[in-house]
């Protein structure tokens, strides 16, 4: 592994976000490897694979131009990433005039999902980093709370926030969109159209997912 590919603990990430907003370019490079991976995957289950790197793109030239502004440690730091690449992302849908598609009404969710051993697989199958493109064929709220979870790291408060939901809500759909994972990843639904699984990497998703998985 390359000493790049590693990634900071949320401690050594404040202090490089902290290093950042005084203008050390190491520093933000640092953030930028940290977050990006996982600000990427959030986009893509919002406008999809094809538009996902311009959208982000256009997140990061607004987190770079108000970074002075910013305040808070790494947690802080990837929910106010989030927020900034969410806007982004409907912003450009608006643009297009397309709206994505939501996959249910938030008041019909429990507040306190059921643990699954089911969901605890697709967490420790989204470590592999093998089932991005199976999110996107997920409900979009489902879609949206486990990438905001598992893969940009949130906690149900913090990923609440950047969805305006409560977290109890954000728990849930999270909780249902990793058994439908699972039940994607063991049955037929596993691979896509084409019949292959896409591999892309995150780091940091297993430790991530680890975490999800004991605050379900």
């Amino acid at each position: 592994m390359r000493g790049d590919d590693i990634q900071p603990d949320d401690g050594r990430l404040t202090v490089a976000v902290q290093a950042a907003q005084d203008g050390d370019e190491t520093a933000f490079r640092t953030v930028y490897r940290a977050i990006h991976p996982r600000l990427l995957g959030y986009v893509r289950t919002l406008v999809g694979e094809a538009d996902a790197e311009d959208v982000a793109s256009e997140a990061w030239l607004q987190i770079t131009r108000d970074l002075a502004r910013f305040s808070g440690d790494a947690d802080r730091f990837r929910g106010w990433a989030a927020r900034i690449a969410r806007n982004r992302a409907l912003d450009h849908i608006r643009m297009r005039g397309r709206r994505p598609a939501i996959g249910g009404d938030e008041t019909e969710l429990a507040d306190t999902p059921a643990a699954s051993d089911t969901a605890g697989e697709a967490l420790e199958a989204l470590g592999t980093g093998r089932t991005f493109r199976l999110i996107g064929r997920l409900p979009q709220d489902q879609a949206e709370a486990v990438t905001l979870r598992v893969v940009v790291g949130l906690d149900a408060k913090s990923a609440a926030q950047v969805l305006g939901k409560r977290p109890g809500a954000v728990r849930t759909a999270a909780h249902r969109g990793l058994k439908k994972l699972a039940e994607l990843l063991t049955g037929d639904g596993a691979a896509d159209d084409g019949g292959e699984v896409a591999e892309s990497y995150v780091p940091g998703v297993t430790e991530t997912a680890a975490r999800t998985q004991k605050d379900m």
